[in-house]
C-alpha cells in the first residue's frame, strides 16, 4: 500500500462542485493500493501516517507526529500511484489492485483511522475528483508498507 503525504495548512476534495472532505492543518494522504495488498498493510500504513513525524516542535525540527499536533487527515484513493513508470511513454496498471480489492482495503483504511483519530475526511473511491491543498514547507513523503 501507498501513501504519499503532504503536511498541508489546509485541503480539500470536490465531487461534482460539491465539498466531500475537508481538513485545515494536517495531512493529506493520497492512497494507492497494490494488487497484493492486504488489511495488515492498511494497519501498518496508518499507523505510520499517525505516528510519523513531519509537524515542527519548538526548536522548529520536524519531531511531531499528526497525533501529537492533533491535525486533520484528509485520505483519498488515487490508484495511479501504483502505476508502473519504468518504461514506454503509457503507465502500466498491471500492480494496481482490481477495484473491488482497492475499494473494500481503502474503506477499512478510513474506518480504522476514524476509529484512532478524531478528524478524518475522505475522498470519494472511483470518483472524479478535484484536490485543492496548501503544502506546508513543502513537505511530501512516499510512504510503502
Amino acid at each position: 500500500m501507498i501513501g504519499l503525504l503532504q503536511r498541508v495548512s489546509e485541503a480539500r476534495v470536490q465531487v461534482a462542485g460539491k465539498v466531500v472532505g475537508e481538513i485545515g492543518p494536517g495531512l493529506l494522504v493520497l492512497v494507492g493500493v497494490q494488487r497484493d495488498d492486504t488489511e495488515a498493510r492498511t494497519e501498518r500504513l496508518l499507523e505510520r501516517l499517525l505516528g510519523y513525524r513531519v509537524f515542527a516542535d519548538d526548536a522548529g525540527r520536524m519531531n511531531r507526529s499528526l497525533c501529537e499536533v492533533g491535525g486533520g487527515l484528509l485520505l483519498v484513493p488515487q490508484f495511479t500511484l501504483a502505476a508502473d513508470t519504468r518504461k514506454g511513454a503509457r503507465p502500466s496498471f498491471s500492480s494496481a489492485a482490481p477495484p473491488d480489492l482497492g475499494r473494500r482495503l481503502f474503506d477499512h483504511l478510513v474506518a480504522r483511522a476514524q476509529a484512532a483519530h478524531p478528524q478524518v475526511a475522505t475522498g470519494v473511491f472511483g470518483a472524479d475528483m478535484q484536490v485543492a491543498l496548501v503544502n506546508e514547507g513543502p513537505v511530501t513523503f512516499w510512504l510503502e508498507t
